[in-house]
């Protein structure tokens, strides 16, 4: 996928001090607006199938791990 231009609004100082120490302002603009896209892409996944996890673990709880009796270990 290509790049896209977009404006972005920055503290003065923040700014200043990252220009005066070479930082690439749009890749680390970039990759924190990626991990903040990847944590809550996560948490909205965990929220949608929290019945569905609790449900399993409940079976877990009161079933065991499936075929725990073919362990060997």
């Amino acid at each position: 996928m290509g790049r896209v231009k977009v404006n972005l609004t920055l503290d003065a100082e923040v700014a200043e001090t990252a220009r005066a120490l070479g930082l690439n302002m749009s890749r680390l603009a970039e990759a924190a607006i990626a991990e903040a896209t990847k944590a809550e892409r996560n948490r909205l996944w965990r929220e949608e199938n929290r019945a569905a996890n609790a449900a399993y673990a409940e079976e877990l709880a009161r079933e065991g791990l499936p075929l725990a009796g073919f362990r060997t270990f």
